[in-house]
C-alpha cells in the first residue's frame, strides 16, 4: 500500500498514514507507526484549523450547549497511543507510572444480579497489581496494538512531554472527532446503514450480557474499525480519551476562542474526558458520541480510558496547511 508522504521543517519521505481500518489489519499492527521515533509526527494526522460548533443541543446537560469555537492546525495521534509506544517511552525513560507506584488500579467485572440492588456502580472493583503492563491485574498481559490503559493524566502528560506533544484541549479533540460535521446522526448509536456496529460500544443489557455484536467483548486492538473523514481512527468508543482540559458542568462556561488552550486556568480536581467506551451502551451511558464529555478523577487509574496526543508544528505561515491537501 503506498501512503501519502510531505516534505516538513526539514523532515522528508515523511508517513502520514497508518493502514487500518479492518479487523484482519487492526489484527497484525504492531503497535508501532511508520516512522515511529524518526519524526517528531510519526503515527499523526494535520489537521487544519477553523471554527466549528463545539458541543450539542440535544445530549447531556453537560453536553449542552453549542458553543462557536476555533481552534489552530495541529496534529493528532491517529490511532490512541497504544501499549507498544508506551513501552518504549517506560524504557526509554524508566518511568514509572502512578498505578505502579500506588499497587493498583480500578478494572471492570461483570457484576453478580443481585450486586445491583445493593451497591451503586457494582462493575467497578480497585484491582492490586493492576497497570498498564497488567490491564486486569496479576496474570495479565497488555497487547502490544491495544491502547495503553491504566495511566492517570500525569502519565499521559510524561509520555506526551517525552515526544514532544501534549494532551489535546476539549475542543481539539472534539474538533478532530466531527471531522467538519454538525449533523444529528453524530448523536445517534455509531451504526452503519445495516446496523452494524461502527465502533467498539457494548450491544446488550448493561452490565450483565454483552452481545459482542461489534466482533469484541472488551478492549479492542486500535484501528479494528473504519478511521473518520479526517483519517482518524476509534475517536468514539473503545477507550475513554484524557485531554488536558479541567472539567467545568457545561459549554456555556467555555470561552468564545478556544486556540489550543486549556480550558480553565485553575486547580485541577477533574479533567475532561471524550469519546465514549467500550462500556457505552444504548441503556447506560450513551456517550459514544463526539459531543460526548464527562468529569474523571485525574490521578484516578482506570481500565478502560487511555489517550492520544497533539503536537503543534511551528510554521510561521497558515497556507501550508492549504498547500499540504491542494
Amino acid at each position: 500500500m503506498s501512503l501519502p508522504c510531505v516534505c516538513l521543517l526539514g523532515y522528508s519521505n515523511v508517513t502520514l498514514a497508518t493502514p487500518l481500518g479492518n479487523p484482519a489489519a487492526c489484527k497484525v499492527y504492531s503497535g508501532l507507526p511508520p516512522s515511529w521515533q524518526q519524526t517528531v509526527h510519526a503515527g499523526m494526522l494535520p489537521i487544519a484549523g477553523g471554527e466549528f460548533m463545539l458541543g450539542t443541543n440535544v445530549g447531556y446537560r453537560e453536553e449542552r450547549i453549542e458553543v462557536k469555537t476555533h481552534v489552530n492546525s495541529f496534529w493528532i495521534d491517529q490511532t490512541e497511543v497504544t501499549v507498544a509506544q508506551f513501552a518504549d517511552f517506560v524504557q526509554a525513560t524508566t518511568y514509572v507510572t502512578d498505578a505502579e507506584r500506588e499497587g493498583g488500579g480500578v478494572v471492570f467485572r461483570v457484576p453478580a444480579p443481585e450486586q445491583l440492588q445493593q451497591q451503586q456502580f457494582p462493575w467497578w472493583v480497585y484491582q492490586k497489581g493492576a497497570d498498564w503492563r497488567h490491564p486486569q491485574g496479576p496474570g495479565s498481559k497488555a497487547e502490544p496494538n491495544h491502547p495503553v490503559t491504566l495511566v492517570t493524566q500525569a502519565d499521559a502528560k510524561a509520555y506526551a512531554q517525552w515526544l514532544g506533544h501534549e494532551l489535546p484541549t476539549e475542543a481539539e479533540w472534539e474538533y478532530a472527532a466531527k471531522a467538519q460535521r454538525q449533523d444529528g446522526d453524530m448523536e445517534k448509536e455509531p451504526r452503519d446503514a445495516h446496523g452494524k456496529p461502527q465502533a467498539n460500544f457494548w450491544q446488550g443489557h448493561f452490565p450483565l450480557h454483552n452481545t459482542a455484536e461489534d466482533g469484541y467483548p472488551a478492549i479492542a486492538p486500535v484501528g479494528c474499525y473504519a478511521a473518520n473523514p479526517l483519517g482518524l481512527y476509534d475517536m468514539i468508543g473503545n477507550v475513554w480519551e484524557q485531554t488536558q482540559d479541567d472539567y467545568t458542568p457545561g459549554h456555556e462556561l467555555y470561552p468564545q476562542a478556544e486556540t489550543n488552550q486549556a480550558a480553565v486556568a485553575k486547580p485541577q480536581r477533574a479533567q475532561v474526558i471524550k469519546g465514549g467506551s467500550f462500556l457505552c451502551a444504548q441503556d447506560y451511558c450513551v456517550r459514544y458520541r463526539p459531543s460526548a464529555r464527562e468529569a474523571h478523577e485525574a490521578n484516578l487509574p482506570l481500565a478502560h480510558l487511555g489517550f492520544r496526543t497533539v503536537w503543534h508544528a511551528t510554521v510561521a505561515a497558515e497556507d501550508w496547511w492549504t498547500r499540504l491537501w491542494q
